[in-house]
């Protein structure tokens, strides 16, 4: 049977060689559990040099979905909600898992994925002024992911300024780093993760989209912030036994900086597949400078290129035309982005 491409999304293969070198190389050391054995420290000293955050409380998790909702439900009381995007990955693609854990997620208008601080500051100030804000779920927490869901970034100064707005109406910042190595290795990214330690109150550094089998690590710059997050994993069902399977695969993502390296090539087959769809004449939906690619398709030539490319629907554009998703990945080959060359030229 011939297989399709597939650009379907960035964590479609196993895990980086080197991760599984290690992971095999490891086997039959016997270790502690639950994240307390000597890989997983190695790791969070790794990440808290890389942070320059040396006091940083480090926890792995095992995927995104379960890292929000955890780290969202540890910090926001029962009658707080946390205000994100609405196409942020909390509000559509997580099934209601914040919702679940009893927190509404408060949602404002995307500007390509992103949230301002302007339109924070006028969400809470409009909260605060309303006579029956009691009656009402508060805000207390700020949701943004780097990358956007959109593929765009934010700037050191969008997120400085959304750091003062949090910090002047006490609202937790908190940042989703899904793809956040797709994010570093972007040229025209200028926030670091040294400006993310600072500048956020909680964060986590993907790994399951970014060259892992699975997990994230969450990073609490003020580990007093939540000095209980050991337990509420426990209660969550997040903490794995076997946690060296996480902070292996971190410890090697963190040895020769490999995190910072591991997205250009990603990047690279991106801007290649860019630049095919804008010489056979399609037009991308909008500007998105990480790995993720959104093109506009008649419906005719989407339906004829799905069947030897396989590809993400994102949403209809009107009743002829579809935004469809490319997704590249630290394990893109670029012989596929060449073959996608030729078929795509067929329907130009």
């Amino acid at each position: 049977m011939k297989s399709k491409l597939s650009f379907t999304s960035d964590y479609l293969e196993g895990a980086y060689p080197t991760i599984l070198k290690r992971l095999l190389e490891t086997n039959f050391v016997k270790s502690v559990g639950y994240g307390l054995d000597e890989f997983s420290e190695s790791a969070r000293k790794k990440i808290r040099e890389a942070c320059d955050c040396p006091k940083a409380a480090v926890y792995f998790l095992n995927g995104g979905t379960q890292t929000n909702a955890v780290v969202i439900d540890s910090i926001l009381k029962s009658y707080q909600g946390v205000v994100a995007t609405d196409i942020g990955h909390i509000s559509i693609h997580e099934a209601g898992a914040i919702e679940f854990g009893g927190h509404k997620v408060l949602n404002l208008p995307n500007n390509y994925g992103k949230i301002s601080a302007i339109e924070i500051k006028s969400y809470i100030e409009n909260f605060q002024q309303d006579d029956n804000h009691d009656h009402m779920v508060e805000p207390a927490m700020v949701y943004i992911s780097q990358p956007t869901e959109y593929g765009t970034l934010y700037s050191l100064k969008e997120l400085k300024a959304i750091n003062k707005v949090c910090r002047n109406y006490n609202l937790t910042l908190y940042l989703d780093g899904a793809r956040l190595a797709y994010a570093l290795a972007c040229p025209k990214n200028n926030v670091s993760l040294k400006d993310i330690a600072e500048l956020c109150d909680v964060f986590y550094i993907g790994g399951t989209k970014c060259g892992a089998f699975l997990g994230e690590a969450v990073v609490i710059p003020n580990p007093d912030l939540i000095p209980h997050f050991f337990k509420i994993m426990k209660q969550h069902g997040a903490l794995l036994a076997k946690g060296r399977l996480l902070g292996i695969q971190f410890d090697e993502l963190f040895t020769n900086d490999l995190y910072f390296k591991i997205g250009h090539s990603a990047i690279v087959a991106a801007n290649e597949l860019r630049n095919i769809f804008k010489d056979c004449g399609y037009k991308l939906a909008f500007d998105s400078p990480t790995n993720q690619i959104f093109v506009i398709l008649n419906n005719k030539v989407k339906e004829n290129l799905s069947a030897e490319v396989e590809f993400s629907f994102w949403e209809k554009f009107d009743d002829n035309h579809t935004i469809v998703r490319f997704a590249t990945s630290w394990a893109t080959n670029i012989d596929d982005v060449d073959k996608f060359d030729k078929i795509l030229r067929k329907f130009a």
